[in-house]
């Protein structure tokens, strides 16, 4: 049974720790279903983790539709927030349009949006539709030209305006909201002072629980390893390890071998070959050249 929003309530309530990964296909969201991670997030990442893009921008809402419906179809268990790309939700109607496909045509139980104060409307908005909201401050990827890749919140008048962010997005009706590449004492008081929960991510230890992109908590790229994550394994290594045995395996003869192939009864090929060409024979030495 797929987690639902009471659910994270409930643990939440508890005190448990909320885990969350993002997933862009149907093959990782298998892999999450045999763990007990209760929390998807098909990230607007997927634009620079997938598509080789430098920024999360360029990423359509036919894009997250595309990766969203992967996901579903390959993870049972776990409740799946969307990203709301850029520009997606300028306007409240925009919002509505963007977050109701998502949902309706996509399959995910959540939308995520980035935003404090500036936003609080358009999240009540979605709230009163009946579309449950993540919230998302701190450093907002998609607003990186304005506020710069970096942390967000050293000096007192940003940290107040981001614990006023916090409120806004939970007066709004958010259900959580992640907080991005803060300072950990502040991540801790705007945690202590809310009543939803707050998924870290480069925001230290005291988050109600913790968000990581897939690629980099399975080192599938060797040489980034941002400073807020951890490399929980190195499968990029291992793939090209793995690769390069197929081909020189395959350039040796080694595989494919009998047992990996189908047979076939010699009469039923004679009688096929009837009528045919012998085999060509081939020279090692005088290679045929096709014609230019």
């Amino acid at each position: 049974m797929r987690v639902s929003l009471l659910d994270i309530a409930q643990r939440y309530a508890r005190g448990e720790r909320l885990t969350m990964v993002t997933a862009y296909d149907y093959t990782s969201a298998r892999i999450i279903d045999r763990t007990d991670i209760p929390l998807i997030l098909v990230g607007d990442s997927l634009g620079m983790v997938i598509q080789g893009r430098d920024s999360t921008l360029p990423v359509t809402v036919d894009d997250i539709l595309y990766h969203t419906r992967a996901v579903l179809r390959g993870c049972t268990k776990a409740l799946v927030v969307s990203d709301l790309p850029f520009l997606t939700y300028a306007t409240q109607e925009s919002a509505l349009a963007s977050a109701g496909r998502l949902m309706a045509e996509g399959g995910c139980q959540s939308v995520k949006l980035e935003g404090g104060v500036t936003v609080a409307p358009t999240i009540r908005r979605l709230v009163d539709a009946g579309i449950p909201v993540m919230g998302h401050l701190g450093f907002t990827p998609q607003s990186m030209h304005q506020i710069g890749v970096r942390v967000q919140g050293k000096d007192a008048n940003r940290a107040r305006q981001l614990l006023a962010d916090a409120f806004a997005v939970q007066e709004a009706g958010a259900w959580a909201v992640v907080l991005e590449l803060i300072p950990a004492p502040l991540a801790e008081a705007i945690t202590q002072r809310l009543s939803i929960p707050t998924i870290g991510i480069g925001a230290g230890p005291a988050c109600s629980g913790e968000v990581q992109v897939w690629h980099d908590i399975l080192g599938l790229y060797e040489d980034h390893t941002p400073r807020h994550t951890h490399r929980f394994a190195s499968l990029g290594d291992q793939a090209a390890t793995a690769l390069q045995e197929y081909a020189d395996q395959v350039g040796s003869q080694r595989f494919p071998t009998a047992a990996h192939s189908a047979r076939m009864d010699e009469q039923v090929l004679a009688e096929a070959l009837q009528g045919f060409a012998p085999p060509r024979s081939r020279s090692t030495e005088d290679p045929e050249v096709p014609p230019s």
